[in-house]
């Protein structure tokens, strides 16, 4: 049996290739809302970053996130994506960390 292929997108903050899986989704949904994805599955323009708040910064930076969504992302998006960032990379970091000790076995 083949092994499966894992989809890999790549983060608009640091241009670095990495499984789905890995990758935060910050999505514009189509009424024009910018929000995070944990699921992956929300209807609406995606865009991916790493589970680092430097990557975040320096997406937040060079406007990264303007590009990828095709929209103007305003200043208090992005004050409202950083709080929810700090809040979800932890459940993300303990995510990432049980997928990979699953892995393992």
């Amino acid at each position: 049996m083949k092994p499966r292929k894992v989809p890999l997108r790549k983060c608009v903050a640091c241009q670095q290739m990495k499984p789905k899986k890995s990758l935060i989704r910050i999505v514009r949904s189509p009424e024009g809302q910018v929000s995070i994805d944990l699921t992956g599955k929300k209807s609406g323009r995606g865009a991916y970053l790493c589970g680092q708040v430097a990557c975040f910064k320096l997406a937040h930076k060079n406007r990264a996130l303007d590009r990828a969504l095709n929209s103007t992302v305003g200043p208090e998006v992005y004050e409202q994506l950083a709080r929810d960032f700090l809040a979800v990379e932890e459940e993300y970091l303990l995510t990432r960390d049980r997928e990979g000790d699953d892995d393992h076995e």
